[in-house]
């Protein structure tokens, strides 16, 4: 008569099991995916001159929004850290990171134009460098924006009511209640 299995290796049982299905099922998606992939490409890669504009405009968006968010974050802690220089540069500081912004994600969206001019040219160089620039720099400076704030961390977020930097004494209202 069999023994009945402990719950420690049934648990492992399990476990393994899972896995196996797991790789199994991704072993089974990972042909597909890759077939319709190639063939999305080769479908941009026949039409490259329509794709173009429609690529370079993606490229543009992604540089508004990811630098974007990145400019929003530092103005938002522009003024937390210095709420008087903020509140009489405010005007400037909002306009100079509008045009930063619209600066780096035109120019993004524009070499990536140039640089899928030509289908036998692909990979492009510039492209890639294009692409990596714009993925890095808005990590980049919000890194550089956390570390001379004195926050820890990559990726922007509430810090706990402890550490983030009050604009006003603690306790005290810019409303008063009646």
């Amino acid at each position: 008569m069999p023994e009945t299995p402990k719950p420690a290796a049934a648990a492992t049982n399990h476990r393994t099991h899972r896995l196996r299905e797991f790789v199994l099922l991704t072993l089974g998606v990972i042909t597909p995916i890759g077939i319709l992939a190639v063939n999305a490409s080769a479908f941009v890669m026949a039409h490259l001159d329509a794709f173009r504009i429609a690529i370079a405009g993606c490229a543009l968006l992604s540089g508004l929004i990811l630098n974007g968010l990145t400019a929003w974050w530092l103005l938002r802690l522009a003024s937390l850290h210095a709420p008087p220089l903020f509140r009489e540069y405010r005007t400037w500081i909002v306009g100079a990171a509008v045009i930063v912004v619209a600066l780096t994600a035109a120019g993004g969206g524009y070499l990536t134009y140039l640089g899928l001019r030509d289908p036998r040219r692909l990979p492009d160089s510039l492209s890639m460098v294009v692409a990596a620039f714009m993925l890095l720099l808005p990590f980049a400076v919000t890194f550089a924006g956390r570390r001379l704030a004195g926050l820890g961390g990559i990726i922007p977020v509430d810090e706990p009511a402890g550490k983030e930097r009050s604009s006003h004494r603690s306790g005290s209202s810019l409303r008063t209640r009646t």
